[in-house]
Protein backbone atom coordinates (compact mmCIF):
# COMPACT_ATOMS: atom_id res chain seq x y z
CA UNK A 1 0.00 0.00 0.00
CA UNK A 2 0.67 3.77 -1.10
CA UNK A 3 1.81 6.09 1.97
CA UNK A 4 -1.61 7.89 2.81
CA UNK A 5 0.37 11.40 2.37
CA UNK A 6 1.47 10.26 -1.30
CA UNK A 7 -1.91 9.21 -2.17
CA UNK A 8 -3.42 12.18 -0.94
CA UNK A 9 -1.04 13.87 -3.71
CA UNK A 10 -2.03 12.19 -5.92
CA UNK A 11 -6.27 12.96 -5.49
CA UNK A 12 -5.37 16.50 -5.78
CA UNK A 13 -4.13 16.27 -9.10
CA UNK A 14 -5.95 17.40 -12.45
CA UNK A 15 -5.84 15.04 -15.61
CA UNK A 16 -2.76 16.64 -17.77
CA UNK A 17 -0.95 16.06 -14.01
CA UNK A 18 -1.90 12.41 -13.79
CA UNK A 19 -0.78 11.58 -17.08
CA UNK A 20 2.56 13.48 -17.08
CA UNK A 21 2.73 10.94 -13.24
CA UNK A 22 2.38 8.11 -14.93
CA UNK A 23 4.75 8.21 -17.87
CA UNK A 24 7.21 9.49 -15.08
CA UNK A 25 6.71 6.40 -13.28
CA UNK A 26 7.12 3.97 -15.91
CA UNK A 27 9.93 6.19 -17.57
CA UNK A 28 7.36 6.41 -21.00
CA UNK A 29 6.47 9.04 -22.88
CA UNK A 30 2.82 10.42 -24.11
CA UNK A 31 0.80 12.30 -26.29
CA UNK A 32 -1.59 14.77 -24.36
CA UNK A 33 -4.10 16.65 -27.28
CA UNK A 34 -7.03 19.05 -27.45
CA UNK A 35 -8.70 21.12 -30.27
CA UNK A 36 -5.95 23.34 -32.68
CA UNK A 37 -7.67 26.05 -30.73
CA UNK A 38 -6.48 25.68 -27.72
CA UNK A 39 -3.48 24.30 -28.37
CA UNK A 40 -1.46 27.51 -27.32
CA UNK A 41 -3.74 26.96 -23.79
CA UNK A 42 -2.24 23.52 -23.49
CA UNK A 43 1.05 23.92 -24.04
CA UNK A 44 1.10 26.68 -21.55
CA UNK A 45 -0.46 24.39 -19.52
CA UNK A 46 1.92 21.46 -19.61
CA UNK A 47 4.83 24.04 -18.48
CA UNK A 48 2.95 24.63 -15.93
CA UNK A 49 2.70 20.93 -14.90
CA UNK A 50 6.20 20.48 -15.40
CA UNK A 51 7.32 23.60 -12.91
CA UNK A 52 4.68 23.23 -10.28
CA UNK A 53 3.90 19.98 -9.99
CA UNK A 54 7.42 18.01 -10.50
CA UNK A 55 9.54 20.76 -10.51
CA UNK A 56 11.09 19.92 -13.28
CA UNK A 57 12.74 22.00 -16.46
CA UNK A 58 10.19 21.87 -20.06
CA UNK A 59 11.16 23.17 -23.45
CA UNK A 60 8.88 23.85 -26.38
CA UNK A 61 9.93 22.56 -29.99
CA UNK A 62 7.60 24.00 -32.16
CA UNK A 63 7.30 21.42 -35.24
CA UNK A 64 6.47 22.37 -38.67
CA UNK A 65 7.11 20.77 -41.95
CA UNK A 66 10.50 22.77 -42.58
CA UNK A 67 11.90 21.73 -39.07
CA UNK A 68 15.43 20.37 -38.89
CA UNK A 69 17.58 18.41 -36.74
CA UNK A 70 19.34 21.25 -35.61
CA UNK A 71 16.38 23.04 -34.77
CA UNK A 72 15.11 20.01 -32.44
CA UNK A 73 18.14 19.74 -31.11
CA UNK A 74 18.46 23.37 -30.19
CA UNK A 75 15.18 23.84 -28.97
CA UNK A 76 15.18 20.86 -26.60
CA UNK A 77 18.65 22.22 -24.61
CA UNK A 78 18.04 24.25 -21.66
CA UNK A 79 19.61 28.09 -22.60
CA UNK A 80 22.87 28.30 -19.99
CA UNK A 81 24.03 31.39 -18.55
CA UNK A 82 26.49 33.71 -20.11
CA UNK A 83 29.78 33.24 -17.82
CA UNK A 84 30.49 36.80 -16.11
CA UNK A 85 34.45 37.64 -16.69
CA UNK A 86 36.46 37.37 -13.60
CA UNK A 87 37.72 40.76 -12.40
CA UNK A 88 41.59 41.22 -11.74
CA UNK A 89 42.40 40.34 -7.72
CA UNK A 90 44.27 43.23 -6.54
CA UNK A 91 46.20 41.04 -4.39
CA UNK A 92 48.95 39.07 -6.11
CA UNK A 93 49.17 35.22 -5.61
CA UNK A 94 51.77 33.70 -4.00
CA UNK A 95 55.00 32.80 -5.57
CA UNK A 96 53.52 34.66 -8.54
CA UNK A 97 56.58 36.05 -9.24
CA UNK A 98 59.79 33.84 -9.36
CA UNK A 99 63.39 33.98 -9.13
CA UNK A 100 64.35 33.63 -12.69
CA UNK A 101 60.88 36.01 -14.00
CA UNK A 102 62.38 38.92 -12.05
CA UNK A 103 66.18 38.39 -12.91
CA UNK A 104 65.07 38.33 -16.64
CA UNK A 105 62.02 41.05 -16.30
CA UNK A 106 61.59 45.02 -16.06
CA UNK A 107 60.38 46.77 -13.03
CA UNK A 108 60.38 48.48 -10.16
CA UNK A 109 60.56 45.13 -7.91
CA UNK A 110 61.96 43.33 -10.34
CA UNK A 111 66.67 42.56 -10.19
CA UNK A 112 67.01 45.45 -7.68
CA UNK A 113 64.69 44.13 -5.00
CA UNK A 114 66.00 40.88 -4.44
CA UNK A 115 70.16 42.47 -5.16
CA UNK A 116 68.39 44.78 -2.06
CA UNK A 117 67.31 42.08 -0.02
CA UNK A 118 70.84 40.26 -0.83
CA UNK A 119 73.02 43.07 0.81
CA UNK A 120 70.48 43.30 3.65
CA UNK A 121 71.01 39.63 4.31
CA UNK A 122 74.55 39.93 4.57
CA UNK A 123 74.85 43.38 6.85
CA UNK A 124 72.38 41.83 9.37
CA UNK A 125 74.70 39.07 9.41
CA UNK A 126 72.50 36.27 8.29
CA UNK A 127 74.43 33.23 6.81
CA UNK A 128 70.94 31.24 5.21
CA UNK A 129 71.42 31.36 1.63
CA UNK A 130 68.42 32.32 -0.24
CA UNK A 131 66.21 29.72 -1.32
CA UNK A 132 66.73 27.91 -4.53
CA UNK A 133 64.10 27.82 -7.48
CA UNK A 134 64.28 25.95 -10.11
CA UNK A 135 62.71 26.76 -13.44
CA UNK A 136 60.40 24.21 -13.25
CA UNK A 137 58.74 24.95 -10.43
CA UNK A 138 59.21 29.10 -10.46
CA UNK A 139 57.80 29.24 -13.66
CA UNK A 140 54.43 29.47 -13.17
CA UNK A 141 51.81 26.96 -15.55
CA UNK A 142 50.74 29.36 -18.59
CA UNK A 143 47.01 27.34 -18.23
CA UNK A 144 46.59 27.53 -14.33
CA UNK A 145 48.12 31.42 -13.57
CA UNK A 146 48.28 33.71 -17.11
CA UNK A 147 45.25 32.42 -19.38
CA UNK A 148 41.79 32.94 -18.50
CA UNK A 149 39.33 30.11 -18.35
CA UNK A 150 37.74 29.52 -21.47
CA UNK A 151 35.90 26.60 -20.73
CA UNK A 152 31.90 26.99 -21.32
CA UNK A 153 29.16 24.80 -19.11
CA UNK A 154 27.98 21.78 -21.25
CA UNK A 155 24.68 22.25 -22.76
CA UNK A 156 21.76 20.50 -21.30
CA UNK A 157 18.63 18.56 -22.24
CA UNK A 158 15.49 19.76 -20.33
CA UNK A 159 13.34 17.28 -18.35
CA UNK A 160 10.07 17.50 -20.21
CA UNK A 161 10.33 17.80 -23.98
CA UNK A 162 7.16 19.18 -25.10
CA UNK A 163 6.87 18.73 -29.21
CA UNK A 164 4.20 20.83 -30.00
CA UNK A 165 2.62 19.72 -33.69
CA UNK A 166 4.97 16.57 -34.29
CA UNK A 167 2.44 15.28 -36.70
CA UNK A 168 3.48 18.42 -38.67
CA UNK A 169 7.46 17.51 -38.76
CA UNK A 170 9.24 15.67 -41.63
CA UNK A 171 9.67 11.75 -41.15
CA UNK A 172 13.97 12.28 -40.02
CA UNK A 173 12.71 14.47 -37.42
CA UNK A 174 9.79 11.90 -35.97
CA UNK A 175 12.62 9.50 -36.48
CA UNK A 176 15.18 11.25 -34.32
CA UNK A 177 12.37 11.53 -31.79
CA UNK A 178 12.01 8.21 -31.60
CA UNK A 179 15.70 7.25 -30.92
CA UNK A 180 15.62 9.98 -28.37
CA UNK A 181 12.46 7.94 -26.39
CA UNK A 182 14.49 4.66 -26.70
CA UNK A 183 17.64 5.47 -25.97
CA UNK A 184 17.35 9.00 -23.99
CA UNK A 185 20.39 10.69 -26.06
CA UNK A 186 20.98 12.77 -28.99
CA UNK A 187 23.95 13.17 -31.10
CA UNK A 188 24.93 16.37 -32.07
CA UNK A 189 27.69 17.78 -34.53
CA UNK A 190 30.32 17.49 -32.06
CA UNK A 191 29.12 15.58 -28.70
CA UNK A 192 26.53 12.78 -27.56
CA UNK A 193 24.52 14.41 -25.10
CA UNK A 194 22.69 11.73 -22.96
CA UNK A 195 18.90 12.80 -21.07
CA UNK A 196 18.01 13.60 -17.50
CA UNK A 197 17.21 10.66 -14.94
CA UNK A 198 13.62 12.59 -14.95
CA UNK A 199 12.64 12.53 -18.84
CA UNK A 200 9.58 12.95 -20.44
CA UNK A 201 9.02 13.71 -24.18
CA UNK A 202 5.19 15.00 -24.97
CA UNK A 203 3.62 15.27 -28.64
CA UNK A 204 1.37 18.19 -28.06
CA UNK A 205 -0.96 17.50 -30.96
CA UNK A 206 -4.09 19.67 -32.00
CA UNK A 207 -7.13 17.13 -33.07
CA UNK A 208 -10.94 17.25 -32.86
CA UNK A 209 -10.25 13.70 -30.77
CA UNK A 210 -6.86 11.90 -29.83
CA UNK A 211 -7.75 8.67 -32.29
CA UNK A 212 -7.67 11.25 -35.26
CA UNK A 213 -3.61 12.76 -34.08
CA UNK A 214 -1.74 10.19 -35.90
CA UNK A 215 2.63 10.06 -35.84
CA UNK A 216 4.89 7.89 -38.22
CA UNK A 217 3.82 4.40 -37.61
CA UNK A 218 6.81 3.06 -35.23
CA UNK A 219 6.72 6.32 -33.10
CA UNK A 220 3.08 6.02 -32.66
CA UNK A 221 3.18 3.19 -31.27
CA UNK A 222 6.17 3.78 -28.87
CA UNK A 223 4.12 6.36 -27.07
CA UNK A 224 3.04 5.17 -23.89
CA UNK A 225 -0.67 6.84 -23.67
CA UNK A 226 -2.73 9.39 -25.05
CA UNK A 227 -4.71 11.91 -23.10
CA UNK A 228 -7.07 14.22 -25.06
CA UNK A 229 -7.58 17.34 -22.83
CA UNK A 230 -11.23 18.65 -23.53
CA UNK A 231 -11.13 22.41 -23.48
CA UNK A 232 -14.48 22.72 -21.47
CA UNK A 233 -13.19 21.19 -18.60
CA UNK A 234 -10.50 24.13 -18.06
CA UNK A 235 -7.21 24.05 -17.89
CA UNK A 236 -6.64 23.82 -13.81
CA UNK A 237 -3.21 25.57 -13.58
CA UNK A 238 -4.13 28.31 -15.97
CA UNK A 239 -6.87 29.30 -14.06
CA UNK A 240 -5.15 29.34 -11.14
CA UNK A 241 -4.02 31.96 -12.22
CA UNK A 242 -6.69 33.81 -13.69
CA UNK A 243 -8.72 33.40 -10.36
CA UNK A 244 -5.48 35.12 -8.45
CA UNK A 245 -5.88 37.81 -11.02
CA UNK A 246 -9.49 38.07 -10.36
CA UNK A 247 -9.16 38.92 -6.33
CA UNK A 248 -6.76 41.27 -7.25
CA UNK A 249 -9.21 43.18 -9.12
CA UNK A 250 -12.03 42.25 -7.03
CA UNK A 251 -9.86 44.27 -4.24
CA UNK A 252 -9.18 47.09 -6.25
CA UNK A 253 -13.26 47.21 -7.23
CA UNK A 254 -13.99 47.06 -3.28
CA UNK A 255 -11.50 50.30 -2.96
CA UNK A 256 -13.09 52.05 -5.97
CA UNK A 257 -16.28 51.56 -4.68
CA UNK A 258 -15.50 53.21 -1.09
CA UNK A 259 -13.83 56.41 -3.10
CA UNK A 260 -17.39 56.39 -4.68
CA UNK A 261 -18.87 57.83 -2.02
CA UNK A 262 -16.95 60.93 -2.72
CA UNK A 263 -19.57 63.43 -4.86
CA UNK A 264 -16.31 65.15 -6.32
CA UNK A 265 -15.23 61.85 -8.20
CA UNK A 266 -18.21 60.12 -9.12
CA UNK A 267 -17.79 59.71 -12.54
CA UNK A 268 -13.87 58.04 -12.23
CA UNK A 269 -14.79 55.94 -9.48
CA UNK A 270 -17.46 54.44 -12.04
CA UNK A 271 -15.39 54.27 -14.92
CA UNK A 272 -12.40 52.29 -12.73
CA UNK A 273 -15.11 50.41 -11.14
CA UNK A 274 -16.17 49.15 -14.41
CA UNK A 275 -12.60 48.25 -15.75
CA UNK A 276 -11.08 46.67 -12.87
CA UNK A 277 -14.29 44.18 -12.99
CA UNK A 278 -12.84 42.96 -16.10
CA UNK A 279 -11.25 39.42 -15.97
CA UNK A 280 -8.21 39.20 -17.40
CA UNK A 281 -8.16 35.80 -18.82
CA UNK A 282 -5.13 34.22 -19.83
CA UNK A 283 -6.90 31.64 -22.70
CA UNK A 284 -8.11 33.21 -25.46
CA UNK A 285 -11.31 31.48 -25.46
CA UNK A 286 -14.56 32.65 -27.23
CA UNK A 287 -16.52 31.88 -24.31
CA UNK A 288 -16.20 34.56 -21.59
CA UNK A 289 -16.08 31.53 -18.94
CA UNK A 290 -15.57 27.86 -19.16
CA UNK A 291 -18.63 25.93 -18.77
CA UNK A 292 -19.00 23.32 -15.93
CA UNK A 293 -19.36 20.16 -17.29
CA UNK A 294 -22.45 17.86 -15.59
CA UNK A 295 -20.98 15.46 -13.69
CA UNK A 296 -21.48 11.73 -14.57
CA UNK A 297 -21.78 8.43 -12.91
CA UNK A 298 -18.74 7.00 -12.24
CA UNK A 299 -17.69 3.31 -12.03
CA UNK A 300 -17.22 1.57 -8.55
CA UNK A 301 -14.32 -0.36 -7.87
CA UNK A 302 -15.59 -2.45 -5.01
CA UNK A 303 -13.00 -1.27 -2.65
CA UNK A 304 -14.88 1.76 -1.22
CA UNK A 305 -13.35 4.07 -3.87
CA UNK A 306 -15.05 5.65 -7.38
CA UNK A 307 -12.78 6.21 -10.54
CA UNK A 308 -13.93 8.00 -13.05
CA UNK A 309 -14.17 6.18 -16.68
CA UNK A 310 -13.38 9.11 -18.84
CA UNK A 311 -10.87 10.32 -16.92
CA UNK A 312 -7.64 9.75 -14.62
CA UNK A 313 -8.72 11.76 -11.85
CA UNK A 314 -9.22 9.34 -8.53
CA UNK A 315 -12.50 9.93 -6.51
CA UNK A 316 -13.58 9.26 -3.07
CA UNK A 317 -17.32 7.73 -2.27
CA UNK A 318 -19.18 10.75 -1.37
CA UNK A 319 -16.41 13.40 -1.59
CA UNK A 320 -17.80 16.49 -3.91
CA UNK A 321 -14.34 18.33 -3.67
CA UNK A 322 -12.61 15.22 -5.70
CA UNK A 323 -15.82 14.30 -7.78
CA UNK A 324 -15.22 17.98 -9.17
CA UNK A 325 -11.44 17.97 -9.81
CA UNK A 326 -11.89 14.75 -11.35
CA UNK A 327 -14.36 16.44 -14.04
CA UNK A 328 -11.80 19.19 -14.76
CA UNK A 329 -14.01 21.97 -12.57
CA UNK A 330 -11.24 22.72 -10.44
CA UNK A 331 -10.20 25.81 -11.24
CA UNK A 332 -8.87 28.06 -8.32
CA UNK A 333 -9.91 25.23 -6.08
CA UNK A 334 -6.75 22.78 -6.20
CA UNK A 335 -4.84 22.04 -2.85
CA UNK A 336 -1.23 21.29 -3.47
CA UNK A 337 0.53 19.69 -0.45
CA UNK A 338 4.09 19.75 -2.51
CA UNK A 339 6.19 18.75 -5.57
CA UNK A 340 6.41 14.99 -6.67
CA UNK A 341 9.73 14.51 -5.96
CA UNK A 342 12.00 12.22 -7.17
CA UNK A 343 11.91 9.54 -3.88
CA UNK A 344 8.30 10.20 -4.42
CA UNK A 345 8.14 8.95 -8.25
CA UNK A 346 10.52 6.00 -6.98
CA UNK A 347 8.48 5.30 -4.65
CA UNK A 348 5.46 4.90 -6.39
CA UNK A 349 7.35 2.94 -9.35
CA UNK A 350 8.38 0.25 -6.53
CA UNK A 351 4.29 -0.17 -6.05
CA UNK A 352 3.75 -0.77 -9.27
CA UNK A 353 5.92 -3.59 -9.45
CA UNK A 354 4.28 -5.18 -6.47
CA UNK A 355 0.23 -5.30 -7.72
CA UNK A 356 -1.29 -8.26 -8.17
CA UNK A 357 -3.59 -9.18 -10.98
CA UNK A 358 -5.92 -12.20 -10.23
CA UNK A 359 -6.09 -14.47 -12.95
CA UNK A 360 -9.31 -13.72 -13.57
CA UNK A 361 -8.48 -10.12 -14.21
CA UNK A 362 -5.95 -11.31 -17.12
CA UNK A 363 -8.05 -13.33 -18.73
CA UNK A 364 -10.34 -9.98 -18.63
CA UNK A 365 -6.94 -8.21 -20.30
CA UNK A 366 -6.26 -10.36 -22.90
CA UNK A 367 -10.02 -10.85 -24.35
CA UNK A 368 -10.13 -7.12 -24.59
CA UNK A 369 -6.56 -7.46 -26.71
CA UNK A 370 -7.98 -10.65 -28.87
CA UNK A 371 -11.74 -8.79 -29.51
CA UNK A 372 -9.76 -5.71 -30.69
CA UNK A 373 -7.59 -7.50 -33.10
CA UNK A 374 -10.75 -9.32 -34.33
CA UNK A 375 -12.62 -6.30 -34.81
CA UNK A 376 -13.95 -5.70 -38.56
CA UNK A 377 -12.84 -1.77 -38.15
CA UNK A 378 -9.36 -2.20 -37.21
CA UNK A 379 -6.15 -2.15 -39.51
CA UNK A 380 -4.49 -5.61 -39.03
CA UNK A 381 -1.38 -4.72 -37.09
CA UNK A 382 -2.44 -1.91 -34.98
CA UNK A 383 -2.62 -3.95 -32.05
CA UNK A 384 0.91 -4.33 -31.60
CA UNK A 385 3.26 -6.92 -28.85
CA UNK A 386 4.12 -3.39 -27.56
CA UNK A 387 0.65 -1.88 -26.86
CA UNK A 388 0.41 -5.23 -24.75
CA UNK A 389 3.59 -4.59 -22.63
CA UNK A 390 2.21 -0.90 -21.91
CA UNK A 391 -1.12 -2.13 -21.13
CA UNK A 392 -0.01 -4.19 -18.57
CA UNK A 393 2.27 -1.74 -17.01
CA UNK A 394 -0.54 1.08 -16.92
CA UNK A 395 -2.15 -1.13 -14.91
CA UNK A 396 0.07 -1.82 -12.11
CA UNK A 397 0.54 1.68 -12.29
CA UNK A 398 -3.05 3.18 -12.04
CA UNK A 399 -3.55 0.65 -9.26
CA UNK A 400 -0.28 2.00 -7.14
CA UNK A 401 -1.87 5.39 -7.49
CA UNK A 402 -5.22 4.63 -6.23
CA UNK A 403 -3.68 2.85 -3.30
CA UNK A 404 -4.62 -0.23 -4.12
CA UNK A 405 -2.30 -3.31 -4.03
CA UNK A 406 -4.36 -5.45 -6.49
CA UNK A 407 -5.99 -4.70 -10.47
CA UNK A 408 -9.73 -4.39 -10.59
CA UNK A 409 -11.27 -4.86 -14.15
CA UNK A 410 -12.34 -1.13 -13.80
CA UNK A 411 -8.54 -0.06 -14.44
CA UNK A 412 -7.96 -2.69 -16.97
CA UNK A 413 -11.20 -0.76 -18.63
CA UNK A 414 -9.26 2.57 -17.56
CA UNK A 415 -6.33 1.43 -19.02
CA UNK A 416 -7.55 0.20 -22.57
CA UNK A 417 -8.96 3.55 -23.45
CA UNK A 418 -5.28 5.76 -22.73
CA UNK A 419 -3.91 2.84 -24.71
CA UNK A 420 -5.56 2.21 -27.99
CA UNK A 421 -6.76 5.65 -28.86
CA UNK A 422 -4.42 6.87 -30.28
CA UNK A 423 -2.46 3.32 -32.10
CA UNK A 424 -6.20 2.40 -33.69
CA UNK A 425 -6.39 2.85 -37.27
CA UNK A 426 -9.58 2.76 -39.43
CA UNK A 427 -9.18 0.06 -42.19
CA UNK A 428 -10.28 1.51 -45.64
CA UNK A 429 -13.67 -0.15 -46.51
CA UNK A 430 -11.53 -1.96 -49.59
CA UNK A 431 -9.47 -3.62 -47.52
CA UNK A 432 -12.49 -4.64 -44.47
CA UNK A 433 -12.68 -8.43 -43.76
CA UNK A 434 -16.08 -9.49 -45.50
CA UNK A 435 -15.04 -8.34 -48.71
CA UNK A 436 -13.12 -11.14 -49.16
CA UNK A 437 -16.97 -12.48 -49.22
CA UNK A 438 -18.52 -10.74 -51.46
CA UNK A 439 -19.60 -7.68 -49.33
CA UNK A 440 -20.76 -4.87 -51.23
CA UNK A 441 -18.67 -1.72 -50.92
CA UNK A 442 -20.90 1.03 -50.74
CA UNK A 443 -22.54 -1.24 -47.42
CA UNK A 444 -19.18 -1.37 -45.81
CA UNK A 445 -18.49 2.41 -46.72
CA UNK A 446 -21.87 3.30 -44.74
CA UNK A 447 -20.75 0.97 -42.19
CA UNK A 448 -17.39 2.18 -41.49
CA UNK A 449 -18.60 6.05 -41.78
CA UNK A 450 -17.59 8.37 -38.81
CA UNK A 451 -16.21 5.21 -36.89
CA UNK A 452 -13.31 6.75 -34.36
CA UNK A 453 -10.92 4.35 -32.25
CA UNK A 454 -12.48 5.67 -29.42
CA UNK A 455 -16.10 3.88 -30.71
CA UNK A 456 -13.97 0.93 -31.34
CA UNK A 457 -12.35 0.51 -27.99
CA UNK A 458 -15.89 1.30 -26.36
CA UNK A 459 -17.79 -1.51 -28.56
CA UNK A 460 -15.27 -3.80 -27.15
CA UNK A 461 -15.36 -3.18 -23.81
CA UNK A 462 -19.13 -3.54 -23.94
CA UNK A 463 -18.34 -7.01 -25.73
CA UNK A 464 -16.11 -8.60 -23.45
CA UNK A 465 -17.54 -9.79 -20.23
CA UNK A 466 -16.14 -8.22 -17.06
CA UNK A 467 -15.07 -10.93 -14.01
CA UNK A 468 -17.59 -11.07 -11.28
Amino acid sequence: MADEDLVHKVRELGDIDLAALLCLISREHCIIGTDPEYLDDLTIELQLVASRTFGLSSAVVDCTPDTTLDDLVTAIQLPQPQPQPKSPSPLHARGSESYFGTHYGGGNGGTHSHVNAHLQQHQHGSLRPPSSRSPSAAAPSPSKTSLPSTTTPQQQIANIILARNLDTAPKVVQIQCLELMRTRRIFTRTAVQACPKQFLLVAVLGSESVGQAHLTKHLNDHFYISHWQDPEDGFAHMDEGDDEEHIVDANIDDHDNIDGNREDHDKDTASQASSASVVRRTRNSKSPSTPIPTPTLPAYTGSGQHISTTDWAIQEQGSSEATNNSHGNNSGSIRRNGLFTETDISALSTLSLQIHVDIEVQRYQMNIISFLRLHRAVTPGSISPAATTHFRTLVHSLAALHGLDFATPELVQLAARKIYSHRIMIVPAERERSMQWGSDLAAVKTLLEDVQPEDVVEDVLGMVDVPL
